[in-house]
């Protein structure tokens, strides 16, 4: 039996950049891996999430089946991590909400710029989208929010190392402060 905390990530609607920040803590990767194993995470390929103690999520809520994923992490992580600002705030995704869903989908298939033979997609295979964009917040309850766009390696980093260490957690005023 592992004495590791066990932590899952996904991506819902945004742009992958969070957990490319997360890659770039860099060598500190190896002493995370001393303290984590990972679970359901596009960094192993794992599609399936089993019982775990801290779920990272980022992206904006876009569709039933972000809605389904979420849900799920709620129900499995004992602690639930807003991560970036898609996930804090819905960011660029959100910026649709402006427009109703109808005129989104017209204008991205119907008269935008070079379309040809065109039709809004209908296949079952395609998740059903909302008619806006939610921060997860929204949806379940979220235990930690971490801002940024994306957080910065090393906001990640010190909030991983005091999260996972029991202690609270603090950042330096660089680390969460935008200009």
């Amino acid at each position: 039996m592992s004495d590791k905390v066990k932590v899952a990530t996904v991506s819902l609607g945004g742009c992958f950049g969070c957990h490319m920040s997360l890659l770039d803590i860099d060598e500190r990767l190896i002493d995370l891996l001393e303290l984590i194993e990972f679970d359901r995470t596009p960094l192993t390929d794992i599609k399936q999430i089993g019982e775990c103690d801290l779920g990272i999520v980022e992206g904006g809520v876009c569709n039933a089946e972000n809605v389904e994923v979420l849900k799920e992490f709620r129900r499995h992580c004992k602690t639930l991590v807003s991560f970036g600002a898609c996930a804090i705030t819905g960011g660029i995704p959100a910026m649709r909400n402006q427009f109703t869903l109808t005129e989104c989908l017209e204008e991205s298939y119907l008269q935008g710029m070079g379309i040809a033979d065109a039709q809004i997609p209908d296949d079952p295979e395609i998740p059903m989208l909302l008619n806006q964009v939610y921060p997860i917040h929204e949806v379940v309850k979220i235990d930690y929010f971490l801002p940024g766009c994306p957080p910065s390696a090393d906001t990640i980093w010190t909030f991983l190392q005091e999260l996972l260490a029991g202690e609270p957690i603090e950042f330096a005023y660089q680390q969460i402060h935008y200009d």
